[in-house]
């Protein structure tokens, strides 16, 4: 299976308006050069039609499993935040776009940033079956104590049993300090 062909950012910028006040974006007019005639359909006629539907309107209105905006491009799937990022920085992005405060569909640019794989990870929100509240603490009932641990630099590290969970918390939020995890990480 070979990659798809990425738009390049001029035409996503003729494709689509960019509201960085909102981080939504929207349909632009097209011209006929954009579309195909058919049998029984010619360019212009396909062209009325589509701008009359979506011209000026929000695009990228969908969301994902995970709750990123997503949309369709000539027929390909993109999500919202790396358009915008091509739109916006002039090239797609290598890797990963990271949402600052953790709001899947914040796409205002100022909310976004290129990072890689392990960057990324140290700015996941809280998982939803976390029962200790905090990312790396644990309750190990058989003994009855809290134990923290951090995943840095692609390792896992104990960083300590404790009798209560308060202190387990702060292990773990001191690592993060000291691994360089976004303040972000971890909340829900």
């Amino acid at each position: 299976m070979t990659a798809k062909q990425l738009p390049p950012p001029e035409l996503l910028r003729q494709l689509l308006r960019y509201d960085p006040k909102t981080g939504k974006l929207f349909w632009r007019e097209r011209g006929a050069e954009l579309f195909n005639p058919t049998k029984g359909r010619g360019a212009n006629h396909a062209c009325a039609q589509w701008n009359s539907r979506f011209a000026r309107k929000e695009a990228f209105t969908s969301n994902d499993n995970k709750g990123y905006k997503c949309g369709l491009i000539f027929g390909e799937g993109y999500f919202a935040h790396r358009v915008i990022w091509a739109m916006t920085q002039n090239e797609w992005p290598a890797a990963q776009i990271d949402h600052i405060n953790g709001v899947r569909d914040d796409n205002r640019v100022g909310n976004l940033r290129a990072v890689t794989n392990r960057e990324n990870c140290k700015n996941r929100r809280v998982r939803s079956d976390n029962s200790s509240g905090s990312t790396g603490v644990y309750f190990y009932a058989h003994q009855g104590i809290w134990v923290a641990t951090i995943c840095a630099n692609g390792k896992n590290k104990y960083l300590g049993r404790f009798l209560n969970k308060d202190d387990a918390i702060a292990a773990r939020k001191e690592a993060e300090v000291k691994y360089g995890f976004h303040p972000n990480h971890g909340k829900r």
